[in-house]
């Protein structure tokens, strides 16, 4: 059983602009965020079978509730996130405190290197990728391959719209990828499909990558993603998984959806 880290959107709202998809113009529903993030941990703990852990909200902390942000966990160890805007950082110290008090081996990176955790480090079995430029420094991914004893490649994000790699990146249980190539450089481009066989690799359409179908959370063969993106729910039916899209609207005025909602515990 998978086990993830999520927070309720309790304080959940756009209160500043620091990515291309925020504009405190456009406020979020209180009322509808939290009803479709409600139905986001119903699917996950009902449909999929996921435990969920959950961490208390913080006023003045908005973004809180993207915990894939937390930093990255694996084998007992936790490197937490170092945030490059300062309207996150004061969230640094609240998923520290979690970390430790579960038990978790905190490790912190150099404290100069910015790092956004599971928003930008994800993996396949054998091999683990990093995306950097917009929010995480390459040089993390050095220190990084040696608290985890992972290989780690880095690939440049070139859209500044998918600020993260999980935006536009997702690796699936059976080694195939779902991405969106248009933003990674033309180098990451080829490292990419130097690694992952062509027929295992889905570049997303334009329409869905734009509604965050890469921003999707797969354990075991299901797959849980944003409503709005059949082309790629249909090629996920046709390799056996299973597909449950959840409506996400609100946290995408946000820059988010399903993966940035929650963090890998296991």
């Amino acid at each position: 059983m998978s086990r993830l880290l999520m927070c309720p959107p309790d304080y959940f709202g756009i209160e500043y602009e620091i990515n291309p998809w925020m504009r405190v113009s456009n406020q979020s529903n209180g009322d509808r965020a939290r009803a479709q993030w409600k139905t986001l941990t119903q699917v996950l703990e009902n449909e999929v079978g996921a435990k969920l852990e959950f961490m208390e909200p913080v006023p003045k902390l908005p973004d809180l509730v993207f915990t894939a942000n937390a930093g990255v966990i694996h084998e007992g160890k936790a490197v937490p996130s170092q945030f490059r805007h300062p309207e996150r950082q004061g969230e640094e110290r609240h998923f520290i405190d979690w970390f430790t008090r579960k038990g978790y081996e905190v490790i912190n990176l150099d404290p100069d290197i910015n790092f956004e955790g599971a928003g930008d480090l994800l993996g396949f079995r054998d091999f683990w990728i990093g995306g950097y430029r917009q929010r995480s420094d390459i040089r993390a991914y050095v220190q990084l391959s040696e608290i985890f004893q992972k290989e780690i490649m880095p690939v440049e994000l070139v859209d500044q719209r998918f600020y993260h790699l999980d935006t536009c990146f997702c690796p699936l249980s059976g080694g195939e990828l779902l991405y969106f190539p248009s933003c990674f450089d033309t180098y990451a481009q080829t490292v990419l499909a130097s690694r992952i066989k062509q027929d295992k690799r889905f570049e997303v359409p334009s329409q869905e990558g734009e509604r965050f179908a890469c921003n999707a959370v797969c354990i075991d063969r299901h797959v849980v993603l944003p409503t709005g993106c059949p082309e790629t729910m249909e090629w996920l039916h046709k390799r056996g998984y299973i597909t449950h899209p959840v409506e996400l609207d609100e946290f995408l005025k946000a820059g988010g959806s399903a993966k940035c909602l929650t963090l890998a515990l296991d």
